[in-house]
C-alpha cells in the first residue's frame, strides 16, 4: 500500500483536461471520444499532474473537500482510471 501512495500519476498522454463553461463541468478528452467526468472525478483527475505522490492527491481533496477518509475512494478511482487508460505512474 505504501508504494501504491507514492507513485506519481499523471494523464496518459494523449488525454487533457478541460473545463466546460457551457455545461459548468469538466470534460476529459481522449483520442475520439469526450469523457464528461462528475465534479469529484475532475477534481481528482486535476491533481495527476506527475508532480503530485497519490498520498499527496488525497491529502489535498480531504483538506479541500474538509472531510477524512478518502483514501479508499481515491484509490478505487484512480485504480479503475489507471484500468481505462487515462493514468499512468510517471516517476
Amino acid at each position: 500500500m505504501t508504494e501504491e501512495l507514492s507513485k506519481q500519476l499523471r494523464l496518459r498522454r494523449p488525454a487533457r483536461l478541460k473545463f466546460d463553461e457551457a455545461r459548468q463541468t469538466d470534460l476529459l478528452l481522449l483520442p475520439e471520444r469526450v469523457i464528461r467526468l462528475n465534479p469529484t472525478a475532475g477534481a481528482i483527475l486535476w491533481l495527476c499532474d506527475g508532480e503530485r505522490t497519490v498520498n499527496q492527491i488525497i491529502e489535498e481533496l480531504q483538506t479541500k473537500y474538509n472531510q477524512t477518509d478518502l483514501k479508499a475512494d481515491v484509490l478505487d478511482f484512480l485504480t479503475q482510471a489507471a484500468d481505462r487508460g487515462w493514468v499512468e505512474t510517471w516517476k
